[in-house]
């Protein structure tokens, strides 16, 4: 209940009028001592992609260069905030276009009907225009180039609120809302403005780090000064939310045994798989109106090709979020047996390593909890290495679907790992 609340705090904050004073013309950025002079008010998504770029040093050009290629001025990497400007919300602030009016733009979103848009494109924009606002909030030296790298460390929350019109330009919006010593989350607004008024279609909240590229270690972000009493409670509400993911961390549970009343919830359902001809826990049968957890697992992999990198030349996140959607949408479709499905939430991904370039990158997706007429989505991705003959995991994705058909049968658990995955996914599904 308090994450909805605060969650609704945000959304409202982000609607109101306290950043109606922001200047939201785009700033330039100089190139090779010339300035790019952005389209005010119209600068899109994908020249934002072009002027980040830029902004650190064009590396995507340089396949295993490190961050900054050679004989390019780079901005000195502060040991400490003292060093680094204060910052404000409106600082950072941004607008950026996803051009969805123009028919050529609009192609690599459109979705198999040609009657929707492809999710998974919106969450590759959400992460581009974090990480836009993200280097406005730090960026010092505009003649030199980014000395700090900045990644996607976690995608907090995705409340969907709306269907998004194909033939309408999507206005994003958003500031750098929280800020450590070296994280910040980011907050952004997806709005479209039709005849019948402006709709917001999703609020979402990214963490990002920064990082010295040289050391690969923490690097110090511009401390953020809320300006009046509004950006106060948006800036606490940051803070809570820090504080919220600290326990949460501790109760995962990979870490420590489910509560009491989870407990009794997972014996309560071994029980309903019990076979009542026979008085042994080995006969298990599977009650009616039920799937079994372990028949609902659907995979794909990738190859991680250098046409997909980021910045850094490792793997977009936004990709990888792409990817994890589509299959998290093809199983939910498969568990309905309809496509006549819609997202609702997009919670907790977690980025738990970076995905090298010619990776094998191996993505698991599994139904983990249903409620009436809603899915809980586990995606695992996993990196392999077929030289070293390795795997470990680099995300955690969780999605909540909505199936509008009249009714689809409750998921069932029936070995313990199943179970700790059906009480993670009731949790997800609860924040």
């Amino acid at each position: 209940m308090f994450l909805r609340k605060s969650w609704m705090l945000v959304r409202n904050a982000v609607n109101s009028s306290h950043l109606a004073h922001i200047n939201r013309d785009c700033t330039p950025i100089v190139k090779h001592g010339r300035v790019l002079q952005a389209l005010k008010r119209h600068l899109t998504i994908a020249a934002a992609r072009e002027s980040l770029k830029d902004l650190v040093g064009g590396t995507q050009k340089l396949i295993g260069a490190s961050h900054g290629a050679a004989g390019i001025e780079m901005s000195p990497v502060a040991e400490s905030q003292g060093e680094l400007p204060v910052r404000s919300m409106s600082d950072s602030y941004s607008e950026l276009i996803i051009p969805l009016s123009d028919v050529g733009s609009r192609q690599k979103y459109l979705n198999p009907s040609m009657k929707g848009i492809r999710f998974g494109r919106i969450l590759e924009d959400l992460d581009t225009f974090s990480v836009y606002a993200s280097y406005k909030h730090t960026f010092v030296d505009r003649s030199k180039k980014a000395a700090i790298s900045i990644v996607t460390a976690l995608v907090d929350r995705i409340e969907k609120q709306d269907e998004i019109a194909i033939d309408v330009d999507i206005i994003m919006s958003g500031n750098v809302t929280w800020a450590g010593r070296s994280s910040m989350e980011v907050t952004t607004k997806l709005q479209q403005k039709l005849d019948s008024g402006t709709k917001t279609i999703l609020v979402a909240r990214f963490l990002m780090v920064a990082r010295n590229p040289q050391t690969k270690k923490a690097a110090v972000v511009c401390a953020l000064k809320p300006q009046n009493p509004e950006e106060e409670q948006i800036f606490q509400m940051g803070e809570e939310s820090k504080l919220r993911r600290q326990e949460e961390t501790k109760r995962d549970l990979l870490k420590t045994h489910p509560s009491e009343a989870e407990r009794e919830l997972i014996h309560e359902k071994f029980l309903q798989t019990l076979d009542p001809n026979f008085h042994t826990f080995r006969q298990q049968v599977k009650p009616d109106n039920t799937v079994w957890m372990e028949d609902t697992t659907l995979k794909n992999l990738h190859i991680c090709f250098p046409e997909s990198r980021n910045l850094y030349n490792k793997i977009f996140g936004g990709y990888l979020m792409r990817k994890a959607y589509e299959l998290a949408w093809a199983n939910t479709a498969m568990y309905c047996s309809s496509r006549n499905v819609s997202l609702l939430i997009v919670d907790d991904i977690a980025f738990l390593k970076s995905v090298e370039i010619r990776s094998l990158l191996l993505m698991s997706s599994q139904v983990v909890y249903t409620q009436d007429k809603d899915i809980q989505i586990h995606v695992h991705a996993e990196v392999i290495d077929p030289d070293m003959g390795s795997q470990s995991t680099s995300n955690n994705f969780h999605f909540t679907f909505r199936c509008h058909e009249p009714k689809i049968p409750e998921i069932m658990p029936r070995s313990y790992a199943e179970y700790m995955l059906y009480l993670d996914g009731k949790r997800h599904f609860e924040s």
